[in-house]
């Protein structure tokens, strides 16, 4: 130090100016270039499925979102995605949908308690979902420090979405630790002709192992047996409403794209049923939960298991509904 002190006595004036400029320089461009490796280091090992690590440094905070006023379901997805493309920027993290959610898991429980069953059950009926106000005019989001965004990508990279079959079941784990367990609804143990793929069709949903490879936040319906779009559906109370807007997630299995989605049913009675198109079906509120914890490239299981252990001990033998046992 003493040496660099001596150094810098004995230059010019100007030489002096010089050497300061070139030293903060390094120091900007290093410290650019390091929160560059974190961020594309830290989008890599997404998208590889691998722990998440951010620079060990005291979490920074930032500032929160106040929303100015009410959103509804109908626009609560641009409006999201408005608010990732503003702070993205501003964040030494990939900042996400699912991320900024998870971190505000009351926004989850809100849109939850849109499923039209439940507002039945406070004698509220609801003609079209997407009217509903999910973000309150005065609530305040909170962006992730960087310590809390590390682990709730931690969190996405061990997060697996498990199904089997015979039992009607959909699991959650993250960690090997089970988070949620949902009833569902699986394909018909039947082959038809379906329109919409032109052919026949064995109805049965497909067993493999895959991912999550796409989102469908604003789908379109459409009667797969005759090809035709609808826009009401028909409630098991005998109502007619319109089709929610709640997404649906669509999956790869065993590398092959078959169309298979974890979507919402508007049926519920239809749940613990072989019913679908091949689909899996859910409560609408379970499909927000599922949504939320199957960012793009969460990995996916779907089994065809008929006995069911409890401690290493087989606790129940289901029904073999598509007849593979035979």
């Amino acid at each position: 130090m003493s040496y660099l002190k001596n150094c810098i006595y004995s230059l010019p004036p100007k030489s002096i100016w010089t050497l300061l400029g070139v030293l903060v320089l390094c120091l900007c461009v290093g410290g650019c270039h390091n929160r560059g490796n974190a961020t594309t280091a830290t989008r890599a090992d997404i998208r590889q499925g691998k722990p998440i690590s951010l620079p060990h440094k005291k979490a920074k905070t930032y500032e929160d979102i106040h929303l100015s006023r009410n959103i509804k379901v109908a626009e609560y997805f641009e409006y999201l995605d408005s608010l990732v493309q503003r702070y993205d920027s501003l964040v030494p993290y990939p900042l996400s949908e699912h991320l900024l959610v998870r971190n505000n898991p009351w926004i989850i429980d809100t849109l939850a308690n849109t499923d039209y069953y439940r507002m039945m059950a406070r004698d509220s009926f609801v003609y079209d979902q997407r009217q509903m106000i999910v973000l309150p005019e005065g609530s305040v989001l909170h962006l992730p420090d960087s310590a809390k965004a590390c682990r709730l990508l931690d969190d996405f990279a061990h997060t697996e979405i498990d199904v089997n079959i015979p039992e009607f079941k959909l699991r959650i784990f993250q960690d090997s630790v089970l988070l949620h367990t949902f009833p569902v609804r699986v394909g018909q143990n039947r082959q038809r002709y379906l329109k919409m793929g032109d052919r026949i069709t064995d109805l049965r949903t497909k067993t493999g192992e895959g991912s999550i490879i796409r989102h469908a936040k604003h789908p379109d319906f459409y009667n797969p047996v005759n090809g035709h779009q609808f826009y009401v559906t028909k409630r098991d109370d005998g109502k007619l409403t319109q089709m929610p807007q709640i997404p649906w997630i669509e999956t790869e299995i065993n590398g092959i794209r078959n169309g298979q989605m974890i979507h919402p049913t508007t049926n519920p009675k239809s749940l613990g049923k072989a019913y679908s198109n091949g689909c899996i079906g859910t409560r609408e509120a379970d499909a927000w939960v599922i949504y939320y914890h199957a960012p793009l490239g969460t990995k996916l299981k779907i089994r065809y298991d008929l006995e069911t252990y409890f401690e290493g001990s087989v606790i129940s033998v289901l029904k073999d509904i598509y007849g593979l046992e035979e």
